[in-house]
C-alpha cells in the first residue's frame, strides 16, 4: 500500500481523499495556491506546498509544479480528485513516467473516453447502446444534413471535446441546421480550441442516468447502481438521486449489467461513471467520465463502499474485495450541491462566511471544507458543500433532507440552498417527475 499520497486538488474534495487517506494509514500532503494557503485540506494534511498563485492555469494545472512537489515530499501516488487534471491523459502518463502512481485508470482509457466522438465509437464496440446519429466527426454541411435526415429531427450537434453543455446546438428541423451547425463549431473552436464536431438525434424528455462503476483491470468489476442527474441548470448538475425513481428494477440490472461488462471487456481498472440519456425505457450512452464524480456520495450512501479507499487500493496493485453479487441497494441517498452563488440568478457570490452550521443526525453527511471565518476565494469553482441524505426509502429521505436543509446555515453570502429548499417541497420532484429539461421549466416560471 502507499505510504504517502499527494492530492492534486482542492475544498470538498480533496477533503473527502484525505480522510480516505488517513484512514488506511497513508499520509497526504496538499498542494495549494496563495488563495488557499489557510485552506482546510492544507491544514489538516501532513504536509503541504504552495505551488503558485489563484489562477487555476499557474496552480492546479501547473504540472510541473505538482510533479516536483510530489518528489520532493517524498510521495509515491497522486490522487487528482475531480475536475482539474483528473482526465487529462498526459498528466496520468507523465506521473507513471515520474515513478509515482496515479491514482485513476490508465491513459489511453482517460484519452479514449476524453474524445466523445472516439468514445461513442468505442462505446458500440463494447455494446452500449448509443443515441443515433454520425459514427463519428461531422466534416461539412452536407454531411450533417445528411445523417440528420435517416436519424429524424429535431438533432443536436455537439462539440467533441466538449463539456457543462458548451459546443451543444439544437436544430428542431432542416431549416435550422446550418446555422446551428456553424454555431456549434464556431463555440467548440472558442471554447475548446478544436472545432470537430458530431451530430445525433435530439431526445425530446430524457432522464440523465449514470452507472457507477468500479474495477481492478484483473477480471474484478462490479456497478453500484445508478444515479438519476435529470435536475440540471444549463446541463450543471444540481440535485442528483440514487436509485433512480424512474426505473424499475429489471430496467436497473440491465442497465447496471451493460456497464459492468464493458468496462470488463475495456480493462478498465479504477472509479468511473458511464452516463446514459433515458427515454421510454430505452437508455442511450453519451459518454464515461474517467474519474470520481461530485456525486459519488450518493452511490457510497446505497452500498456502504467507500469509492476513494477502493480507488486507492486498486492504484495500489489490490483486487476488489467483493463481487457483484456481494452487492446490496439499500435505501434510497439524495445529494444537494450548495454553490456559492445567488439562487436565483446564479451569479457568484464569494466572500467571507460569517457563521456556518452544517446539519447532522442519523443518515446526514455534509462534505465541505468551509468553515466559520472562511473566504470563499473568487477563482475557482462556485461549489462549496455537498448534503447527503440517506433513508430507508424515497420518502423517509425526502423528509430527512428537508429537515436538513432546514438546520443548515451558510451566512455572509449567497448560497443556492434556498433554492433546494423550495425544490425539494415541489409536487413534481416528490413525485419524481421530471426530467433533464424539468428544472430550466420551473425556474422560468418563478422568473
Amino acid at each position: 500500500m502507499f505510504e504517502k499520497v499527494l492530492i492534486a486538488n482542492r475544498g470538498e474534495i480533496a477533503l473527502r481523499i484525505h480522510r480516505a487517506c488517513h484512514e488506511m494509514g497513508i499520509s497526504t500532503v496538499a498542494v495549494h495556491s496563495t488563495a488557499d494557503a489557510d485552506a482546510m485540506h492544507v491544514r489538516l494534511a501532513d504536509e503541504s506546498v504552495c505551488i503558485g498563485p489563484p489562477p487555476s492555469n499557474k496552480s492546479y494545472l501547473n504540472i510541473p509544479a505538482i510533479l516536483s512537489s510530489a518528489t520532493l515530499t517524498g510521495a509515491d501516488a497522486i490522487h487528482p480528485g475531480v475536475g482539474f487534471l483528473s482526465e487529462n491523459a498526459r498528466f496520468a502518463e507523465m506521473v507513471e513516467e515520474h515513478g509515482l502512481s496515479f491514482i485513476g485508470p490508465s491513459s489511453e482509457h482517460i484519452a479514449m473516453m476524453g474524445d466523445k466522438v472516439q468514445a461513442k465509437v468505442a462505446a458500440k464496440e463494447l455494446g452500449l447502446p448509443v443515441v443515433p446519429g454520425s459514427e463519428g466527426a461531422v466534416t461539412s454541411f452536407e454531411e450533417a444534413r445528411a445523417i440528420a435526415e435517416d436519424a429524424g429531427y429535431p438533432v443536436l450537434i455537439k462539440a467533441a471535446a466538449g463539456g457543462g453543455g458548451r459546443g451543444m446546438k439544437v436544430a428542431k428541423d432542416e431549416s435550422e441546421l446550418e446555422n446551428a451547425y456553424r454555431m456549434a463549431r464556431n463555440e467548440a473552436k472558442s471554447a475548446f480550441g478544436n472545432d470537430e464536431v458530431y451530430l445525433e438525434k435530439y431526445l425530446q424528455k430524457p432522464r440523465h442516468i449514470e452507472v457507477q462503476i468500479l474495477a481492478d483491470g484483473k477480471g474484478g468489476a462490479v456497478h453500484m447502481g445508478e444515479r438519476d442527474c435529470s435536475l440540471q441548470r444549463r446541463h450543471q448538475k444540481v440535485l442528483e438521486e440514487a436509485l433512480s425513481p424512474a426505473l424499475n428494477a429489471e430496467e436497473r440490472h440491465r442497465i447496471g449489467e451493460t456497464a459492468r461488462q464493458a468496462i470488463l471487456k475495456m480493462g478498465y481498472h479504477s472509479a468511473g461513471t458511464l452516463e446514459f440519456l433515458y427515454e421510454d425505457g430505452e437508455f442511450f450512452f453519451i459518454e464515461m467520465n474517467t474519474r470520481l464524480q461530485v456525486e459519488h456520495p450518493i452511490s457510497e450512501a446505497i452500498t456502504g463502499i467507500d469509492l476513494v479507499r477502493e480507488q486507492i487500493r486498486v492504484a495500489a496493485g489490490h483486487t476488489l474485495p467483493f463481487a457483484q453479487e456481494d452487492i446490496t441497494f439499500s435505501g434510497h441517498a439524495v445529494e444537494c450541491r450548495i454553490n456559492a452563488e445567488h439562487p436565483r440568478t446564479f451569479a457568484p457570490s464569494p466572500g467571507l462566511i460569517k457563521e456556518y452550521h452544517p446539519p447532522g443526525g442519523l443518515g446526514v453527511r455534509v462534505d465541505s471544507a468551509i468553515f466559520g471565518g472562511y473566504k470563499v476565494p473568487p477563482h475557482y469553482d462556485s461549489l462549496i458543500a455537498k448534503l447527503i441524505v440517506h433513508g430507508q426509502t424515497r420518502n423517509e429521505c425526502l423528509m430527512r433532507l428537508r429537515r436538513a436543509l432546514e438546520e443548515m446555515v451558510i451566512e455572509g453570502i449567497e448560497t443556492t440552498l434556498p433554492l433546494h429548499r423550495e425544490l425539494v417541497n415541489d409536487p413534481d420532484f416528490i413525485n419524481g417527475d421530471y426530467d433533464i429539461h424539468w428544472l430550466e421549466h420551473w425556474m422560468g416560471e418563478r422568473g
